[in-house]
């Protein structure tokens, strides 16, 4: 069995990793669920919800707490940032460069040793645009 840092990986890790891995789209527990379910049939919510936030405890994994009614994960754990959907809540990674300098901006604001920075920014995916659009015309 491989090693994590600071964990054992199990076969349900290793899933979940996997399938998590395969995508961009920052999934919801559940929706990880779904996923891992399909090569898991007999995994539990709470098993798969467990081990994604034991995962994100660690480093193994983001857990994106950031705007939005439910955590979502990410398998992409360098610094990068996210838009949100403000339509549909869907989550994207924003290519753009990590901004690092904020950190000593915001050092120099406050009485804190900054340690780091999440930004999210919000907008309306291309998908809503679409949608709002037939929506006018019609």
């Amino acid at each position: 069995m491989e090693q994590l840092p600071n964990m054992r990986l199990t076969t349900q890790r290793q899933i979940i990793l996997e399938e998590l891995s395969k995508v961009t789209s920052h999934p919801t527990a559940n929706e990880v669920y779904d996923m891992v379910r399909r090569r898991l049939p007999r995994i539990g919510l709470g098993t798969v919800y467990r081990n994604l936030e034991l995962m994100a405890d660690v480093g193994v994994i983001l857990k994106l707490e950031v705007g939005g009614t439910q955590k979502r994960f990410d398998a992409t754990v360098e610094p990068h940032y996210h838009v949100r959907c403000s339509s549909c809540g869907k989550v994207d990674d924003i290519d753009i460069a990590v901004q690092e300098q904020i950190n000593q901006v915001a050092e120099k604001a406050s009485n804190y040793k900054i340690l780091g920075h999440h930004i999210e920014f919000s907008g309306i995916c291309s998908d809503c645009m679409g949608k709002n659009q037939e929506t006018d015309i019609n």
